[in-house]
């Protein structure tokens, strides 16, 4: 068949099975990769749900799609390099290198279904505009962390409650907050004047927001055969997109007051789906959460479904999706009928704390910046203590490596290259000073794999992994680590918080918000502050150290040019 490729890795998706209570199989996490898989129609991964306690002896019937052939296995028949990480989790032969964690594993199924059949344009759709849906790591986005961590965990828990008196939870809540927000995407401008011209049009502005959450129409009849006047442009624009991969087009210029229409005098876009017009992968994650949700909130707590109408009208929509009811069916969930809501005034949301942006630039406690945090530290005598460097003049024999060791073999000038080899330089010399056969290094946010190719090699008899949430910088570190035929290193492609390994020597490299302020091209006077919070930083994480026991050393790399973020903490358990 046109598309379709039949040579792909041989790849093993594990998923945790604790247990399974009316169709659900605990945890959510689990559900929701089963749902996408059966969404994808993918077949290309082989299935292992991993129990916790002994018996096998479990029932899979109406949870589990047909055409998903299942192993079950123990936790202790894991590869070795899974055990260190949280589940779900995708390995590739030949077991060294796994992807980690939810939203990780989720864009990896989509991108390999659509490997396997390039006709599938919609699976690959998604992932979003520029493919970002659920990029963020959970550590930095608020959106990847409610989606992917903080709603299955807390409909986990208010489902183990729906026995007693459950509460709830403010995650939701917090959803039903942002479904209320104005949509904002790449060509809004653009949407909003068609909008504005359709409520002039209909002299009043058709709200999405008021739509009957009982919608009896099928797919089919939605994109089609609607009357477009009782659309709104929101729900015109997001179904085209599902039925004919493009937004509509616009073949009349549009009218003068409408062009010249102020930005400020623009209606908003509201919600057809959970990150505003188009169907996505946080729909794909959403779903089987709020489905159980929702079960239980009409079987037991009917009265408050009234404070969920967006919930409700997002429900409703989604099941008007080309497979997703098909999908949900072959996974055990059989859509409800919801009574109509009304949506009440944004009066409702008032109470909810906002949900911060990531990239928020007016940040209350950072009024004034840095220097009266560090006047107060040298008032209570606290100042930073640096250990003097115990061989600045050490370096590895780059001449005499395989090439593939060196940084040069990165896509960097020759001077940035330089600086990494002296980088390097510091690290091994500190790292192999303190490693002993069979220890297990973990080179934290690893990135290109710079530290960790070089230990690996110099190192052979100690395990190396390297921790990276970037796919691409980890799949160049392991063809470099492929070209020169190294067996002892792992490559996971994983949050820090998916890790659960343990490890004798790590390297973590993170600094806070004015300690990253350290650049060449900053002014002299704010370079020199950035330098100063980050030794302060590094001091903290020192004390910390020693308080689990630890031995500490806080030593600047040589020469101080090599990098503006020079320090490294030498920790040696004591």
């Amino acid at each position: 068949m046109k598309g379709i490729k039949k040579s792909l890795k041989e790849e093993y998706l594990y998923l945790d099975f604790f247990h399974q209570i009316e169709g659900c199989i605990f945890p959510l996490h689990t559900s929701v990769t089963l749902f996408l898989l059966s969404y994808c129609d993918c077949k290309i991964f082989k299935v292992c749900l991993v129990l916790t306690g002994e018996s096998r002896d479990i029932s899979l019937e109406n949870v589990v799609p047909q055409e998903v052939e299942v192993q079950i296995i123990s936790r202790q028949e894991l590869p070795p390099i899974v055990q260190n990480c949280c589940l779900p989790a995708v390995v590739e032969k030949p077991d060294n290198f796994c992807r980690a964690g939810l939203a990780v594993v989720l864009r990896h199924i989509i991108q390999k279904s659509y490997e396997a059949d390039s006709s599938k344009k919609e699976i690959l759709e998604l992932l979003g505009f520029k493919k970002t849906c659920l990029k963020a790591c959970a550590e930095v986005s608020q959106w990847t962390r409610l989606c992917e961590l903080t709603i299955p965990l807390a409909i986990e828990n208010f489902l183990k409650e729906s026995d007693q008196h459950p509460t709830i939870p403010a995650e939701i809540l917090q959803l039903e907050k942002k479904l209320s927000e104005p949509v904002r995407v790449h060509n809004d401008d653009k949407l909003r004047r068609q909008k504005l011209k359709q409520q002039k049009a209909a002299g009043v502005g058709p709200s999405l927001a008021k739509e009957k959450t009982k919608n009896k129409v099928h797919r089919q009849e939605t994109s089609e055969e609607l009357d477009s006047s009782s659309k709104s442009l929101e729900l015109k624009v997001a179904f085209s997109k599902l039925t004919v991969h493009e937004e509509p087009a616009t073949t009349n210029r549009e009218p003068s007051h409408i062009r010249k229409a102020k930005a400020s005098d623009l209606p908003p876009l509201e919600h057809v789906f959970a990150e505003g017009l188009y169907f996505t992968l946080a729909d794909i994650v959403l779903l089987p959460c709020i489905h159980h949700f929702l079960v239980i909130i009409c079987k037991k707590l009917s009265e408050k479904l009234i404070e969920f109408p967006l919930l409700a009208a997002w429900y409703q929509r989604i099941q008007e999706v080309p497979r997703v009811k098909a999908a949900a069916s072959r996974c055990g969930i059989q859509f409800l009928h919801l009574p109509e809501l009304l949506t009440t005034s944004n009066e409702q949301y008032s109470n909810l704390s906002e949900i911060p942006d990531v990239e928020e630039q007016n940040d209350a406690s950072f009024i004034g910046g840095p220097r009266p945090t560090m006047t107060k530290l040298m008032e209570k005598g606290i100042e930073v203590m640096f250990s003097p460097h115990p061989c600045p003049t050490w370096t590895l024999d780059w001449n005499n490596l395989p090439t593939a060791v060196s940084p040069k073999e990165g896509k960097m000038s020759s001077d940035r290259a330089l600086r990494k080899q002296q980088q390097l330089n510091n690290l091994v010399y500190v790292v192999t000073n303190q490693a002993k056969p069979g220890d297990r290094i973990v080179d934290f946010c690893s990135g290109g794999g710079h530290v960790g190719i070089v230990l690996a090699h110099m190192l052979p008899s100690c395990q190396v992994t390297l921790i990276e949430n970037k796919e691409l910088s980890l799949i160049r570190a392991k063809k470099r680590s492929d070209e020169l035929g190294l067996s002892n290193i792992w490559f996971i492609q994983a949050n820090m918080e998916y890790f659960t390994g343990m490890f004798n020597i790590g390297e973590h490299m993170i600094l806070c918000r004015f300690a990253d302020q350290t650049a060449v091209q900053l002014p002299p006077q704010r370079r020199l502050i950035g330098k100063q919070c980050m030794c302060l930083v590094d001091l903290d994480r020192a004390r910390a150290a020693e308080e689990h026991g630890y031995s500490v050393q806080v030593i600047s790399m040589e020469p101080e040019s090599c990098s503006p973020k020079n320090n490294m903490i030498v920790g040696v358990p004591i």
